[in-house]
């Protein structure tokens, strides 16, 4: 068995390994670790208003124009004229192109759309650079 010196303490000392550079090493591995781990997103329920798809198509000005978004089928609407789906539906768009971006824009969606129909025709504003300048939400 070893026994240590008792005679002199910096022999002993000098047996012993240094760990310090160990020590750097841990440290460096757990920032590693904090930094590189998933980090879980944080998210916000959002509640949309319900209106009447009706109500919401009644809003019609010389200077405007209104694009519906419809829960279910048809799921479109371009000043009350109802569409199917996006296939049928772009083509029109597409044709209203400069009076889109020369009107004011007035955009209805009914509560239960889903993000995907939103996210195609705000793509397709984005795309042509056309700014709406209104979102109708009702109050309650």
């Amino acid at each position: 068995m070893i026994k240590s010196p008792e005679a002199s303490q910096s022999a002993w000392r000098a047996m012993t390994p240094d760990i310090t550079p160990l020590l750097d090493i841990i440290f460096i591995v757990l920032v590693f670790l904090l930094l590189t781990a998933n980090i879980p997103l944080q998210s916000l329920e959002v509640d949309l208003p319900k209106t009447d798809s009706e109500a919401l198509s009644a809003v019609l000005d010389e200077k405007s124009i209104t694009i519906n978004l419809l829960a279910g089928s048809p799921a479109w609407a371009l000043q009350g004229e109802k569409y199917e789906d996006w296939t049928t539906f772009r083509p029109v768009l597409e044709s209203q192109v400069e009076a889109l971006k020369k009107a004011d824009l007035i955009l209805a969606s009914d509560g239960a759309v889903t993000v995907d129909n939103m996210m195609k025709l705000l793509a397709f504003l984005q795309e042509h650079e056309i700014q709406a300048t209104e979102i109708l939400m009702e109050e309650e």
